[in-house]
Protein backbone atom coordinates (compact mmCIF):
# COMPACT_ATOMS: atom_id res chain seq x y z
CA UNK A 1 0.00 0.00 0.00
CA UNK A 2 0.94 3.46 -0.28
CA UNK A 3 2.32 5.58 2.25
CA UNK A 4 0.52 9.11 3.31
CA UNK A 5 2.38 11.78 5.40
CA UNK A 6 0.00 13.42 7.81
CA UNK A 7 0.00 16.64 9.84
CA UNK A 8 -3.59 16.56 12.50
CA UNK A 9 -5.12 17.95 15.68
CA UNK A 10 -5.30 15.28 18.79
CA UNK A 11 -8.09 16.00 21.46
CA UNK A 12 -6.10 18.50 23.19
CA UNK A 13 -5.60 20.50 19.95
CA UNK A 14 -2.00 19.38 19.99
CA UNK A 15 -0.08 18.69 16.58
CA UNK A 16 0.67 15.76 15.86
CA UNK A 17 2.21 14.49 12.88
CA UNK A 18 3.53 10.79 11.00
CA UNK A 19 3.16 8.11 8.53
CA UNK A 20 0.20 6.02 7.65
CA UNK A 21 -0.54 3.39 4.75
CA UNK A 22 -3.53 3.29 2.99
CA UNK A 23 -5.21 2.29 0.30
CA UNK A 24 -6.13 6.68 -0.73
CA UNK A 25 -6.46 9.69 1.72
CA UNK A 26 -9.83 9.09 2.46
CA UNK A 27 -8.67 5.30 4.18
CA UNK A 28 -6.31 7.47 5.89
CA UNK A 29 -8.56 9.81 6.76
CA UNK A 30 -10.62 7.50 8.54
CA UNK A 31 -7.55 5.21 10.64
CA UNK A 32 -6.92 8.85 11.95
CA UNK A 33 -10.31 9.72 12.99
CA UNK A 34 -10.61 6.34 14.66
CA UNK A 35 -7.83 7.08 17.04
CA UNK A 36 -8.92 10.69 17.92
CA UNK A 37 -6.77 12.98 15.47
CA UNK A 38 -8.75 15.38 13.47
CA UNK A 39 -6.36 15.16 9.78
CA UNK A 40 -5.58 18.68 8.57
CA UNK A 41 -3.50 17.87 5.58
CA UNK A 42 -2.69 14.05 4.10
CA UNK A 43 -0.14 14.16 0.97
CA UNK A 44 1.27 11.11 -0.47
CA UNK A 45 4.75 10.54 1.28
CA UNK A 46 8.09 11.18 -1.01
CA UNK A 47 10.04 7.50 -1.68
CA UNK A 48 13.67 8.05 -0.37
CA UNK A 49 15.66 5.64 0.37
CA UNK A 50 17.77 8.05 2.63
CA UNK A 51 16.98 8.14 6.18
CA UNK A 52 15.46 10.92 7.49
CA UNK A 53 16.85 13.23 10.06
CA UNK A 54 16.26 12.82 13.73
CA UNK A 55 14.04 15.44 15.20
CA UNK A 56 16.54 16.81 18.19
CA UNK A 57 18.71 17.38 15.21
CA UNK A 58 16.54 19.37 12.66
CA UNK A 59 15.07 21.65 16.08
CA UNK A 60 18.88 21.87 16.60
CA UNK A 61 19.66 23.49 12.74
CA UNK A 62 16.44 24.85 12.13
CA UNK A 63 17.34 28.94 11.33
CA UNK A 64 15.69 31.35 14.71
CA UNK A 65 13.06 33.90 14.06
CA UNK A 66 14.12 37.15 14.30
CA UNK A 67 12.38 40.01 15.07
CA UNK A 68 12.65 41.61 11.58
CA UNK A 69 11.50 38.11 10.56
CA UNK A 70 8.47 38.91 13.11
CA UNK A 71 7.98 42.40 12.07
CA UNK A 72 8.19 41.89 8.50
CA UNK A 73 4.93 38.80 8.72
CA UNK A 74 3.34 41.77 11.02
CA UNK A 75 3.54 44.28 8.26
CA UNK A 76 2.61 41.49 5.63
CA UNK A 77 -0.45 40.15 7.56
CA UNK A 78 -1.81 44.25 7.83
CA UNK A 79 -1.04 44.96 4.08
CA UNK A 80 -2.82 41.01 3.00
CA UNK A 81 -5.59 41.56 5.23
CA UNK A 82 -6.38 44.92 4.37
CA UNK A 83 -6.49 43.99 0.76
CA UNK A 84 -9.32 41.55 1.71
CA UNK A 85 -7.55 38.59 1.28
CA UNK A 86 -8.92 35.68 3.69
CA UNK A 87 -6.64 35.33 6.59
CA UNK A 88 -5.92 31.57 5.98
CA UNK A 89 -5.14 32.65 1.62
CA UNK A 90 -3.07 34.99 3.46
CA UNK A 91 -1.24 32.46 5.43
CA UNK A 92 -0.89 30.05 2.91
CA UNK A 93 0.75 32.80 0.80
CA UNK A 94 3.38 34.02 3.73
CA UNK A 95 3.98 30.21 4.63
CA UNK A 96 4.93 29.53 0.59
CA UNK A 97 7.15 32.22 0.49
CA UNK A 98 9.00 32.76 3.74
CA UNK A 99 12.81 32.58 3.59
CA UNK A 100 12.62 31.51 6.94
CA UNK A 101 12.67 27.56 7.26
CA UNK A 102 11.48 27.80 11.35
CA UNK A 103 8.76 30.59 10.57
CA UNK A 104 7.42 29.05 7.56
CA UNK A 105 6.72 26.00 10.33
CA UNK A 106 5.11 28.57 12.32
CA UNK A 107 2.70 29.57 10.18
CA UNK A 108 2.00 26.14 8.70
CA UNK A 109 1.13 25.29 12.80
CA UNK A 110 -0.75 28.70 12.61
CA UNK A 111 -2.88 27.11 9.56
CA UNK A 112 -3.59 24.30 10.92
CA UNK A 113 -4.95 25.54 14.08
CA UNK A 114 -7.03 27.72 12.32
CA UNK A 115 -8.10 24.74 10.28
CA UNK A 116 -8.90 22.73 13.52
CA UNK A 117 -11.25 25.95 14.61
CA UNK A 118 -8.79 27.78 17.06
CA UNK A 119 -8.54 31.75 17.28
CA UNK A 120 -5.49 33.28 16.06
CA UNK A 121 -4.30 34.68 19.05
CA UNK A 122 -4.74 31.48 21.04
CA UNK A 123 -2.48 29.88 18.05
CA UNK A 124 0.16 32.57 18.45
CA UNK A 125 0.08 31.77 22.22
CA UNK A 126 1.59 28.35 21.55
CA UNK A 127 4.88 29.89 20.07
CA UNK A 128 5.32 32.42 23.30
CA UNK A 129 9.13 32.01 21.65
CA UNK A 130 7.94 33.92 18.77
CA UNK A 131 4.95 35.94 19.68
CA UNK A 132 5.38 37.45 23.09
CA UNK A 133 2.16 38.47 25.57
CA UNK A 134 1.57 41.97 24.36
CA UNK A 135 2.04 40.65 20.62
CA UNK A 136 -0.81 37.57 21.78
CA UNK A 137 -3.23 40.62 23.82
CA UNK A 138 -2.84 43.21 21.02
CA UNK A 139 -3.89 40.16 18.20
CA UNK A 140 -6.37 39.14 20.64
CA UNK A 141 -7.88 42.54 20.66
CA UNK A 142 -8.05 43.02 17.33
CA UNK A 143 -10.48 39.76 16.67
CA UNK A 144 -12.80 41.04 19.35
CA UNK A 145 -13.14 44.59 17.27
CA UNK A 146 -12.73 43.56 13.90
CA UNK A 147 -9.69 45.34 13.58
CA UNK A 148 -7.53 42.47 13.15
CA UNK A 149 -5.20 44.35 10.04
CA UNK A 150 -5.42 47.02 12.75
CA UNK A 151 -3.80 45.39 14.65
CA UNK A 152 -1.19 43.66 13.19
CA UNK A 153 0.13 47.03 11.56
CA UNK A 154 0.12 48.54 15.34
CA UNK A 155 2.36 45.44 16.18
CA UNK A 156 4.83 46.31 12.78
CA UNK A 157 5.22 50.34 14.16
CA UNK A 158 5.78 49.15 17.54
CA UNK A 159 8.38 46.03 16.60
CA UNK A 160 9.95 48.93 14.19
CA UNK A 161 10.59 51.41 17.34
CA UNK A 162 11.92 48.68 19.35
CA UNK A 163 14.56 47.77 16.70
CA UNK A 164 15.13 51.46 15.96
CA UNK A 165 16.39 51.80 19.07
CA UNK A 166 18.47 49.01 19.80
CA UNK A 167 20.39 49.74 16.41
CA UNK A 168 21.00 53.31 18.29
CA UNK A 169 22.12 51.88 21.01
CA UNK A 170 24.42 49.63 19.43
CA UNK A 171 26.24 51.80 17.07
CA UNK A 172 26.48 54.42 20.42
CA UNK A 173 28.53 51.83 21.71
CA UNK A 174 30.54 50.39 19.30
CA UNK A 175 33.16 52.92 19.02
CA UNK A 176 34.25 52.21 22.75
CA UNK A 177 34.06 48.54 22.42
CA UNK A 178 36.43 48.92 19.62
CA UNK A 179 39.01 51.10 21.29
CA UNK A 180 38.64 48.78 24.32
CA UNK A 181 39.64 45.79 21.92
CA UNK A 182 42.74 47.74 21.16
CA UNK A 183 43.61 48.84 24.72
CA UNK A 184 43.22 44.64 25.90
CA UNK A 185 45.15 43.74 22.73
CA UNK A 186 47.77 46.54 23.08
CA UNK A 187 48.41 45.88 26.83
CA UNK A 188 48.96 41.47 25.99
CA UNK A 189 51.54 42.77 22.97
CA UNK A 190 53.66 44.89 25.49
CA UNK A 191 53.66 42.65 28.02
CA UNK A 192 54.04 39.28 26.13
CA UNK A 193 57.19 41.33 23.52
CA UNK A 194 57.69 44.18 24.22
CA UNK A 195 58.97 44.43 27.71
CA UNK A 196 60.61 40.94 27.47
CA UNK A 197 62.90 42.23 24.99
CA UNK A 198 63.86 45.29 27.08
CA UNK A 199 64.38 43.55 30.21
CA UNK A 200 67.10 41.13 28.48
CA UNK A 201 68.92 44.64 27.16
CA UNK A 202 68.62 45.65 30.97
CA UNK A 203 69.86 42.57 32.26
CA UNK A 204 72.74 42.13 30.40
CA UNK A 205 74.02 45.87 30.71
CA UNK A 206 72.97 45.33 34.36
CA UNK A 207 71.48 48.80 34.45
CA UNK A 208 69.76 49.77 37.84
CA UNK A 209 66.13 49.97 37.34
CA UNK A 210 63.83 52.44 38.83
CA UNK A 211 60.64 50.87 40.40
CA UNK A 212 58.31 51.93 37.78
CA UNK A 213 60.23 49.80 35.44
CA UNK A 214 60.81 47.02 37.99
CA UNK A 215 57.10 47.01 38.20
CA UNK A 216 56.47 46.30 34.62
CA UNK A 217 59.06 43.90 34.46
CA UNK A 218 57.54 41.82 37.36
CA UNK A 219 53.81 42.15 35.57
CA UNK A 220 54.85 41.06 32.87
CA UNK A 221 56.73 38.22 34.16
CA UNK A 222 53.16 37.61 35.90
CA UNK A 223 51.54 37.73 32.33
CA UNK A 224 54.01 35.06 31.07
CA UNK A 225 54.14 32.36 33.75
CA UNK A 226 50.97 32.69 34.91
CA UNK A 227 48.44 33.59 31.91
CA UNK A 228 46.69 29.71 31.19
CA UNK A 229 45.85 30.09 35.10
CA UNK A 230 44.49 34.09 34.42
CA UNK A 231 42.62 32.81 31.19
CA UNK A 232 41.14 29.89 32.99
CA UNK A 233 39.86 32.36 36.07
CA UNK A 234 38.51 34.71 33.77
CA UNK A 235 36.42 32.12 31.96
CA UNK A 236 35.12 30.81 35.35
CA UNK A 237 34.45 34.41 36.18
CA UNK A 238 32.53 34.92 33.21
CA UNK A 239 30.40 31.51 33.87
CA UNK A 240 29.37 32.30 37.27
CA UNK A 241 28.43 35.67 36.66
CA UNK A 242 26.25 34.63 33.91
CA UNK A 243 25.01 31.86 36.03
CA UNK A 244 24.02 34.36 38.92
CA UNK A 245 22.14 36.66 36.34
CA UNK A 246 20.31 33.66 34.79
CA UNK A 247 18.60 33.79 38.31
CA UNK A 248 15.38 35.48 39.65
CA UNK A 249 17.74 37.09 41.98
CA UNK A 250 20.69 37.84 39.89
CA UNK A 251 18.40 39.37 36.81
CA UNK A 252 16.93 41.56 39.17
CA UNK A 253 20.26 42.73 40.78
CA UNK A 254 21.40 43.30 37.09
CA UNK A 255 18.37 45.47 36.18
CA UNK A 256 18.22 47.46 39.40
CA UNK A 257 21.75 48.72 38.75
CA UNK A 258 22.40 48.97 35.16
CA UNK A 259 20.05 52.10 35.54
CA UNK A 260 22.01 53.79 37.37
CA UNK A 261 25.57 52.88 35.52
CA UNK A 262 27.50 56.33 34.47
CA UNK A 263 26.97 57.26 31.09
CA UNK A 264 24.92 54.31 29.84
CA UNK A 265 22.51 54.22 32.53
CA UNK A 266 20.52 56.95 31.97
CA UNK A 267 19.99 55.94 28.73
CA UNK A 268 19.00 52.30 29.21
CA UNK A 269 16.61 54.17 31.52
CA UNK A 270 14.88 56.26 28.94
CA UNK A 271 14.96 53.34 26.69
CA UNK A 272 13.13 51.25 29.07
CA UNK A 273 10.74 54.23 29.81
CA UNK A 274 10.26 55.27 25.94
CA UNK A 275 9.05 51.24 25.32
CA UNK A 276 7.16 51.15 28.70
CA UNK A 277 5.04 54.24 27.33
CA UNK A 278 4.93 53.24 23.77
CA UNK A 279 3.41 49.80 24.57
CA UNK A 280 0.63 51.00 26.46
CA UNK A 281 -0.27 53.83 24.14
CA UNK A 282 -0.74 50.76 21.58
CA UNK A 283 -2.16 48.96 24.37
CA UNK A 284 -4.61 51.57 25.27
CA UNK A 285 -5.42 52.29 21.67
CA UNK A 286 -6.41 48.73 21.01
CA UNK A 287 -8.84 48.40 23.92
CA UNK A 288 -6.71 46.53 26.48
CA UNK A 289 -8.19 47.08 29.64
CA UNK A 290 -5.38 49.36 31.63
CA UNK A 291 -5.09 46.41 34.43
CA UNK A 292 -4.83 43.80 31.71
CA UNK A 293 -2.52 46.40 29.56
CA UNK A 294 -0.29 47.03 32.40
CA UNK A 295 0.30 43.04 33.38
CA UNK A 296 1.62 42.30 29.76
CA UNK A 297 3.71 45.66 29.26
CA UNK A 298 6.03 44.68 32.43
CA UNK A 299 6.64 41.75 30.49
CA UNK A 300 7.99 43.93 27.38
CA UNK A 301 9.80 46.38 28.97
CA UNK A 302 12.64 43.19 30.09
CA UNK A 303 13.96 44.90 32.84
CA UNK A 304 12.76 42.88 36.02
CA UNK A 305 13.05 45.70 38.43
CA UNK A 306 10.45 48.03 36.15
CA UNK A 307 8.80 45.18 36.24
CA UNK A 308 8.33 45.42 39.59
CA UNK A 309 7.18 49.11 39.46
CA UNK A 310 4.91 48.77 36.70
CA UNK A 311 3.06 45.67 38.41
CA UNK A 312 3.19 47.86 41.79
CA UNK A 313 1.28 50.46 39.71
CA UNK A 314 -0.96 48.00 38.49
CA UNK A 315 -1.65 46.80 41.88
CA UNK A 316 -2.73 50.55 42.89
CA UNK A 317 -5.06 50.94 40.21
CA UNK A 318 -7.22 47.34 40.96
CA UNK A 319 -7.59 49.39 44.30
CA UNK A 320 -9.10 52.36 42.99
CA UNK A 321 -6.33 54.76 42.58
CA UNK A 322 -5.84 57.29 39.90
CA UNK A 323 -3.34 56.36 37.15
CA UNK A 324 -1.44 59.82 38.03
CA UNK A 325 -1.31 58.92 41.65
CA UNK A 326 -0.34 54.89 40.68
CA UNK A 327 2.74 56.97 38.43
CA UNK A 328 3.78 59.14 41.20
CA UNK A 329 4.18 56.43 43.89
CA UNK A 330 6.03 54.57 41.59
CA UNK A 331 8.90 56.68 41.64
CA UNK A 332 10.32 56.69 37.88
CA UNK A 333 8.69 59.05 35.90
CA UNK A 334 9.63 63.10 35.82
CA UNK A 335 7.19 65.34 37.09
CA UNK A 336 6.99 66.56 33.17
CA UNK A 337 5.70 63.34 32.56
CA UNK A 338 3.21 62.99 35.40
CA UNK A 339 1.87 66.35 34.44
CA UNK A 340 1.21 64.41 30.76
CA UNK A 341 -0.20 61.69 32.45
CA UNK A 342 -2.53 63.87 34.81
CA UNK A 343 -3.82 65.59 31.83
CA UNK A 344 -4.37 62.44 29.94
CA UNK A 345 -6.42 60.84 32.07
CA UNK A 346 -8.29 63.87 32.90
CA UNK A 347 -9.38 64.41 28.82
CA UNK A 348 -9.59 60.40 28.35
CA UNK A 349 -6.59 60.65 25.92
CA UNK A 350 -4.38 58.59 27.80
CA UNK A 351 -2.82 56.72 24.83
CA UNK A 352 -2.75 59.76 23.03
CA UNK A 353 -0.60 61.44 25.90
CA UNK A 354 1.51 58.20 26.19
CA UNK A 355 2.05 58.32 22.41
CA UNK A 356 4.44 61.81 23.39
CA UNK A 357 5.74 60.55 26.66
CA UNK A 358 7.46 57.88 24.18
CA UNK A 359 8.25 60.79 21.38
CA UNK A 360 9.62 62.43 24.23
CA UNK A 361 11.81 59.96 26.27
CA UNK A 362 12.87 58.99 22.36
CA UNK A 363 14.46 61.84 21.69
CA UNK A 364 15.88 61.94 24.89
CA UNK A 365 17.49 58.84 23.85
CA UNK A 366 18.60 59.81 20.67
CA UNK A 367 20.29 62.87 22.35
CA UNK A 368 22.13 61.13 24.95
CA UNK A 369 23.40 58.61 21.96
CA UNK A 370 24.50 61.16 19.87
CA UNK A 371 26.44 62.50 23.01
CA UNK A 372 27.80 59.33 23.67
CA UNK A 373 30.60 58.98 22.10
CA UNK A 374 31.62 62.44 22.67
CA UNK A 375 31.17 61.88 26.34
CA UNK A 376 33.37 58.71 26.63
CA UNK A 377 36.17 59.72 24.35
CA UNK A 378 37.87 61.77 27.11
CA UNK A 379 37.89 59.41 29.47
CA UNK A 380 39.17 56.68 26.82
CA UNK A 381 42.21 59.69 25.74
CA UNK A 382 43.23 60.06 29.37
CA UNK A 383 43.18 56.17 29.59
CA UNK A 384 45.29 55.72 26.73
CA UNK A 385 47.78 58.95 27.10
CA UNK A 386 47.89 57.17 31.14
CA UNK A 387 49.00 54.01 29.79
CA UNK A 388 51.42 55.09 27.08
CA UNK A 389 52.97 57.61 30.24
CA UNK A 390 53.30 54.26 32.43
CA UNK A 391 55.12 52.70 29.43
CA UNK A 392 57.33 55.10 28.08
CA UNK A 393 58.96 56.02 31.77
CA UNK A 394 59.39 52.53 32.66
CA UNK A 395 60.75 51.74 29.52
CA UNK A 396 62.60 54.57 28.52
CA UNK A 397 64.02 56.07 32.03
CA UNK A 398 66.59 53.07 32.48
CA UNK A 399 67.53 53.38 28.73
CA UNK A 400 68.20 57.34 29.66
CA UNK A 401 70.16 55.73 32.28
CA UNK A 402 72.32 54.00 30.05
CA UNK A 403 73.21 56.54 27.94
CA UNK A 404 74.04 59.19 30.64
CA UNK A 405 76.32 55.87 31.99
CA UNK A 406 78.17 55.50 28.63
CA UNK A 407 78.58 59.40 27.90
CA UNK A 408 80.66 59.76 31.64
CA UNK A 409 83.16 57.01 30.50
Amino acid sequence: MPAFAYRGRDARGGLVVGRLEGADTGAVADQLLAIGVTPVEISPAAESAAIAAPEWWRRLSAPAISDVDVMLFSRQMYSLLKAGVPIMRALAGLQQSANNRSLAEVIGDLRASLDAGRELSAAMRSHPRVFNAFYVSVIRIGETTGELDQSFNRMFGYMEFEKDIRDRIKAAVRYPIIVLVVIVAAVAIVNFFVIPAFAKIFEAQRVPLPLLTRLLIGMSNFFINYWPLMLAALVVAISGVKMYLATEQGRFWWDRHKLRLPLAGPIILRATLARFARSMALAVRAGVPIVQAMSVVAEVVSNSYMALRIHSMRDGIERGETVLRTATASGIFTPVVLEMVSVGEETGELDDLMTEVADMYEREVDYEIKNLAANIEPILTVALGVMVLILALGVFLPMWGLGSAMFKK
